[in-house]
């Protein structure tokens, strides 16, 4: 198992690693914005999900496979970059929806929150290259390493589920101060959509 200090040095590496803005706390901030606090905690969980998913495949080795060829990192960097922009055209086309959901009975929803937070972090190929970069040099060589990657990235996880939480709490916060004034969440539904967009193409044309 990781020494103690193995596991305050991989800490401290994963709070600064998760607090760098990328595809999961800006998608985060988006979802916040456009469709409120309760959804956008639903897609952290569901990123948490993903990025489980990853850590299983590092774990397995299908990560180095994908930090290794290009090919593989091209098509996983492509399908997340594409689906954020598809959720960012959405989210602006339909931006009088959060406003219309304030005199709704039920709000209106476009989409499984979990099932969207979930897909954008299993594609994120951020997380991928840190997982393969970064979990193995935590590990001891003398122990079940697949158990240890397994952990840290468990670890990792939480942190991340916690850290993007609080993001979205704080960018809720401010679409309810918006909402006073329910016209003002049409520019702040486009602004988080927009927001998006820009992330998948950033993402795009990233190495």
């Amino acid at each position: 198992m990781p020494s103690t200090s193995q596991w305050a040095a991989f800490l401290l590496a994963s709070l600064i690693f998760i607090q760098v803005p990328g595809p999961s706390l800006l998608f985060t901030i988006g979802r916040a914005l456009t469709v409120g606090r309760a959804e956008a905690l639903a897609s952290v969980v569901g990123n948490g999900l993903g990025l489980l998913v990853q850590i299983v495949l590092v774990a397995v080795g299908l990560g180095s496979l994908v930090a290794a060829s290009s090919t593989a990192y091209t098509v996983v960097k492509v399908a997340g970059a594409a689906y954020v922009l598809w959720l960012g055209i959405q989210a602006i086309r339909h931006r009088a929806d959060a406003r219309r959901s304030l005199d709704a009975a039920v709000p209106i929803r476009r989409g499984n929150p979990v099932r969207i937070g979930f897909t954008v972090g299993v594609t994120n190929p951020k997380t991928i290259v840190f997982f393969v970069a970064f979990l193995p040099q935590f590990t001891d060589r003398s122990g079940v390493v697949p158990v240890q990657v397994l952990l840290l990235g468990a670890a990792f996880t939480a942190l991340a589920i916690a850290s993007d939480s609080l993001w979205a709490l704080a960018a809720g916060r401010a679409r309810d101060w918006f909402a006073r004034r329910p016209e003002r969440l049409d520019r702040l539904s486009a602004t988080g959509g927009s927001m998006m967009v820009g992330l998948g193409v950033l993402l795009l044309v990233r190495d």
